[in-house]
């Protein structure tokens, strides 16, 4: 059986494609990918595929992976999204079965200006 970690690793490979039918592969049938922030639920591949064939994008997208935890059935990746002009980060909670994606809880939390009061605590990162 295949870990979490390592089908997270090849979602994110496979949407570097920017072929969303190839990443949709991945998807147990009853796949459901959670937005917290904006309520959205989306619960079929083919769902998937038509967002991310619409989405309005300024160029192809690539995908960073900067950080995968996990194993078995569970996993979560740190990845930073770019289209060329818009770059995001998305923090994506993976849960799999049976050699696929089951599940992906996704976090698209926007940057923020650190503030002055605190930065005598603090080293701000440039990366």
């Amino acid at each position: 059986m295949t870990d979490a970690a390592t089908l997270a690793q090849e979602f994110w490979w496979r949407m570097g494609t920017n072929q969303w039918a190839l990443a949709a592969g991945l998807f147990a049938g009853n796949i459901e990918i959670v937005w917290p922030q904006s309520g959205e639920v989306i619960a079929s591949a083919e769902d998937f595929v038509a967002i991310n064939e619409n989405y309005p994008a300024h160029g192809k997208w690539t995908f960073t992976v900067k950080r995968v935890i996990g194993s078995g059935g569970h996993a979560i990746t740190e990845t930073e999204v770019s289209d060329g002009v818009v770059k995001a980060l998305a923090v994506s909670i993976f849960e799999c079965a049976d050699d696929r994606i089951v599940r992906i809880t996704e976090y698209w939390p926007e940057p923020f200006e650190a503030p002055d009061w605190r930065r005598q605590w603090v080293t701000l990162r440039t990366d």
